[in-house]
């Protein structure tokens, strides 16, 4: 099959970008999307011009690296499917399609369709985690924890930190994602002790690297690989309060 990609390409973050159009004629429909990008770099490289610069590293909707919007979609067409696992099968032969970087003040570009996401990880660092003695290991049924609980929270820790929420949302928010790992930590007994806390310097530091608040257009829970629930943005809210009194 051939495809037309309208690639945006930026030497660096200083520099002003603009798309650029390639042909790949021999692509084929069970190749990944990163896969179409391989033979897309194949082909400059024989042709004497920079390769596209994209981020990847697991190739299996995992790692959340391969952040790219395709014809205005975060991580494309197909819902719940991280750009790694996309396949060319979705798309049509001859079809144009356009492939640009995350858009969001807080993820400022890097070059090409790499941009720096590292406000994310700030996050985390703020307060998502434990602090515990770690020693030897418990027995599995020590810390009893509710199957609800422990179902909702295994979902919300699904979160692969990839930024699609943000891309996403017209207020490029990162609740959806500042919300699974807070919601997912509260639910659970080791997540208490540092409860109150967590919320209030993940939320700040949420503020702080310049994303944008939540104002309930669903847009995430729409293109997030793993399906997570704005529900977790209700279980955020809900903290916060609770962790002012």
């Amino acid at each position: 099959m051939k495809l037309h990609l309208k690639v945006w390409r930026q030497p660096n973050a200083e520099a002003t970008g603009s798309f650029m159009t390639y042909t790949v004629p021999n692509a084929e429909a069970d190749m990944s999307f990163l896969e179409l990008l391989d033979v897309l770099n194949e082909q400059l490289i024989h042709s004497g011009e920079d390769p596209v610069e994209f981020d990847h590293d697991c190739r299996e909707g995992i790692c959340g690296s391969c952040n790219l919007m395709i014809n205005g979609q975060a991580h494309g067409p197909q819902q719940k499917t991280a750009v790694c696992q996309l396949y060319l099968r979705h798309f049509e032969d001859g079809q144009t399609l356009v492939v640009e970087p995350w858009r969001a003040k807080a993820f400022p570009p890097i070059k090409d369709l790499v941009v720096d996401r590292s406000a994310l990880d700030r996050i985390i660092t703020a307060g998502g985690y434990i602090s515990v003695h770690t020693g030897a290991a418990p027995d599995a049924n020590a810390t009893l924890v509710p199957k609800p609980d422990a179902d909702d929270a295994f979902a919300y820790a699904a979160c692969i930190g990839c930024g699609a929420c943000v891309a996403a949302c017209p207020n490029a928010s990162a609740s959806l994602f500042t919300a699974a790992k807070i919601s997912h930590l509260s639910l659970l007994p080791q997540g208490q002790a540092e409860r109150k806390t967590r919320v209030r310097l993940m939320t700040d530091q949420m503020t702080e690297e310049g994303f944008g608040d939540c104002s309930n257009h669903g847009e995430c829970e729409a293109v997030c690989p793993k399906g997570i629930s704005i529900a977790a943005i209700a279980t955020m809210r809900r903290e916060y309060l609770g962790a002012l009194f």
